[in-house]
């Protein structure tokens, strides 16, 4: 192994990388994967399977990303896999109805407790774009309310304050958004249920939405907590806004029927990615029926897409939800995640290293700061350097986390208690060395 930054990087990762930064903007089609938050250079993975990804340079590691939360199942499900072999032989690509998409959306309407309608589009952030502007239509209003460190995916209107890349970067808002783009976005703190009150009352009648993460998962793991979701749920049924819930990243992995059915609170709209793709690039977005028969051609507000409801993106997110259904992987999730979390926080206790860990389910942030995160101000007192070398420690001892102190760790059903307490034993490892 060669160094980059002083730590472990493979010659053929190196390479790999000089190379797409000669193609591609940073190197990366998505700015996390560059490890611009934690330096040095990123490893290029040639396959996965199950808990474990393997780079170029032959390094086995234990994935705690799982490609941002679809593989909840683990790397390349032989059912699922299948699914995908089957209806790649069929043909990639029809721009035509086919069953099987109305198939994915009845097991999409039978678990999600909001969803009475869906529609299929082939990414999140299509889903919460689309999902705002039809909260628009159906109310004829346009403002729409959302929270400092959720990310809904780079639409303008909703690129404001955003937590993520953004955040982790350093760019709190994106040149190229016009401020037109986003005069009609109101960023309250999240958490904040009076400050969500006064927004109500400043603005009655004008807010088409408030769109929010029930657990946000991109400025670290932190939930809502129950006086918040209340309140959102009161006063958007009280003023007639829409409450969207973004569960991009907790849909179909903190319950079946994602954060709503775990924490028991209704919105009317909801959208969906990541596990509902089974890992390929499929999106979804629904609600109330009333509210989805705006969409055309049922209703006036437009959205479309060729490859919406794509028949290999089916397939697989249909063989995922049909295995989470049949083979219910949330209790056990839980118990290894909240297994991981005192596992770590005990490692960093014992080490004596000012920290937070926060784990709902199968989501988990080890925050290098002593308090509790409620929000983004809050999350942003973590400390950048100790999360880098935290990082990059762990990668020597084969443990592969999320590049960015402000994204979530995911578990999948494959992680193993053996394998939760090898990462616990690495965790003390690094940590000790602080």
């Amino acid at each position: 192994m060669t160094k980059s930054e002083n730590y472990s990087v493979g010659p053929n990762s190196l390479a790999a990388f000089e190379r797409a930064r000669q193609l591609m903007p940073g190197g990366v089609n998505s700015p996390a994967r560059a490890f611009g938050a934690v330096g040095g250079s990123p490893l290029f993975i040639k396959r996965a399977q199950g808990p474990y990804l393997y780079d170029i340079d032959d390094r086995k590691l234990l994935d705690y990303i799982g490609s941002w939360g679809p593989m909840i199942l683990g790397h390349a499900h032989p059912e699922v896999i299948e699914a995908v072999i089957q209806a790649t032989g069929r043909g990639t690509s029809y721009g035509a109805p086919t069953e099987a998409e109305s198939g994915l959306a009845e097991q999409i309407i039978e678990a999600v407790p909001s969803i009475e309608k869906v529609r299929l589009v082939s990414s999140g952030t299509e889903a919460t774009m689309s999902a705002i502007r039809v909260a628009r239509g159906a109310t004829g209003r346009h403002k729409i309310i959302k929270f400092s460190g959720n990310y809904h995916g780079h639409v303008d209107s909703l690129l404001v304050a955003a937590g993520s890349a953004a955040a982790t970067l350093g760019v709190p808002d994106s040149p190229g958004v016009t401020p037109g783009a986003g005069q009609d976005t109101l960023v309250l703190e999240y958490n904040d249920s009076e400050a969500v009150q006064q927004a109500f009352a400043s603005h009655p009648g004008e807010i088409a939405a408030v769109i929010l993460e029930p657990v946000v998962g991109n400025m670290g793991c932190v939930p809502g907590e129950p006086k918040f979701l209340k309140t959102l749920r009161e006063e958007t049924r009280k003023d007639g806004a829409v409450l969207i819930f973004d569960e991009v990243m907790t849909g179909f992995r903190l319950a079946l029927g994602g954060a709503q059915e775990r924490f028991g609170v209704t919105p009317d709209m909801t959208t969906l990615g990541k596990i509902v793709g089974g890992g390929m690039p499929l999106g979804a977005y629904g609600g109330r029926t009333d509210i989805m028969d705006q969409v055309l051609p049922a209703g006036k507000v437009f959205q479309a897409g060729t490859l919406s409801g794509n028949p290999v993106a089916v397939a697989a997110g249909s063989a995922t939800l049909r295995l989470l259904r049949d083979e219910s992987p949330y209790e056990y999730l839980d118990q290894i995640g909240a297994r991981l979390a005192l596992g770590v926080a005990k490692a960093a206790s014992d080490a004596g290293v000012p920290h937070c860990v926060q784990q709902v389910g199968s989501m988990m942030t080890l925050f290098f700061q002593a308090e509790s995160v409620r929000n983004w101000p809050e999350a942003d007192r973590s400390n950048r350097e100790h999360f880098a070398k935290y990082f990059w420690g762990m990668i020597d001892q084969s443990v592969y986390m999320p590049c960015s102190q402000f994204e979530a760790l995911f578990i999948s059903r494959e992680h193993t208690v053996e394998m939760i307490d090898q990462t616990i034993e690495a965790a003390q490892a690094v940590l000790s060395g602080f």
